[in-house]
């Protein structure tokens, strides 16, 4: 008499892949042993219903709560393709001891010369003068002159790698670059980094209070939400840009808008809001001060491919080696077959100097990156 294996492959569900071709995933996936499922649904009882049995979650721009990460008892990662992770309930997931993971590092370049490109855009005035490019209006001129950059000062606020990017791009082109980062190392070779790059580190007050142009690059979390309020933005010099390509949330942006409207503020520059896509009459969308980009920062053709293979890479790591690559979470309680030594701060792709037993104002459970690069789905 034969006995009869049980050969059911474990089995790693996309939530939605609304605009990805997430073929090169699937095919990594289903090399390594898993049984790949496609439900095309953000909605959490369909995630629920259709990945009981999943391992692996791979979520495109669905939210993943606390209720649907109870649900699936036999959920060991849930692997993001995105730099972002404020769409994932972190303390849920360590608790229960499923590893949560991002992509760092594959967009960092163009999510750089995105805010590089809409900083210049604002700051040279391209929405008025390319709508008054016509014979009619040839001649008109904005109420106020375009500083020039060699006598201004860049604040990026954000030393991460997209921060230090954005440093090495534009800082040929202003006077000064400062610098602030709570959770960046202060040692010699960061130092020598910054040193290197014409970065002068400093405080949050002095970049905000010294910034013609400031550019927000952090992670949206309870400390950093709606943290440029209208306080903030009084702190920063008259005629100010503000450029932010990483969280909408991080501003306050009723604020944003009657900072504009009383001309305390001469534009903004952004990739992000609170809300995407905005409702109507959303109070930053169509506006000459405003330059607006859909959140395509992060796109390429290059990370059009390296979102999609990180992101499964990082499940097909932890069923190979007990650990995933690029993981943002320390779970609680090891997942069948994790190798407990092997922490999110020791995990291959941690970056060093940032862990979570030292990084100020970041919760247990919780890996802090000062970058973020996609949200929702992103």
């Amino acid at each position: 008499m034969t006995d009869h294996l049980d050969v059911r492959r474990p089995v790693a569900v996309y939530t939605d892949a609304d605009d990805t071709d997430i073929t090169p995933g699937v095919r990594l996936l289903e090399a390594a042993g898993y049984e790949v499922r496609v439900l095309g649904t953000r909605d959490a009882a369909e995630i629920i219903a259709g990945a009981r049995d999943a391992e692996v979650l791979l979520p495109g721009y669905a939210s993943i709560t606390r209720e649907i990460i109870d649900a699936l008892p036999e959920l060991r990662i849930i692997a993001l393709m995105s730099m972002g992770f404020d769409y994932v309930d972190i303390d849920a997931a360590a608790e229960r001891g499923v590893w949560v993971t991002n992509v760092p590092g594959a967009a960092t370049e163009e999510v750089a010369t995105h805010a590089l490109a809409i900083l210049l855009h604002a700051v040279r005035q391209l929405p008025f003068y390319l709508a008054s490019a016509t014979p009619g209006d040839w001649n008109s001129r904005a109420d106020a002159a375009p500083p020039r950059l060699s006598e201004t000062t860049l604040g990026i606020v954000g030393l991460g790698k997209i921060g230090r990017e954005l440093a090495r791009l534009a800082g040929p082109l202003f006077g000064r670059v400062l610098g602030y980062d709570p959770l960046l190392p202060d040692t010699a070779a960061v130092r020598a980094e910054l040193d290197g790059l014409g970065v002068t580190r400093t405080d949050l007050d002095e970049v905000r209070r010294s910034s013609h142009v400031l550019s927000l690059h952090l992670p949206l979390t309870p400390q950093t939400e709606r943290m440029v309020d209208a306080a903030f933005i009084d702190g920063m010099p008259q005629g100010a840009v503000l450029v932010n390509v990483s969280r909408g949330a991080l501003i306050d942006e009723p604020a944003l808008a009657a900072a504009l409207d009383r001309g305390r503020l001469s534009a903004a520059a952004l990739d992000v809001l609170s809300e995407e896509p905005p409702s109507p009459g959303h109070p930053l969308v169509g506006r000459r001060d405003v330059v607006l980009t859909p959140h395509i920062a992060y796109f390429s053709a290059r990370t059009e491919i390296e979102y999609v293979r990180i992101q499964a890479q990082n499940a097909v790591a932890l069923r190979e080696t007990g650990a995933p690559e690029a993981p943002v979470n320390r779970p609680v309680v090891a997942p069948p077959g994790a190798t407990p030594e092997r922490t999110p701060a020791t995990a291959p792709g941690a970056a060093p100097g940032r862990t979570p037993a030292t990084a100020p104002g970041t919760a247990p459970g919780r890996t802090p990156d000062a970058a973020s690069e996609r949200t929702q789905r992103s």
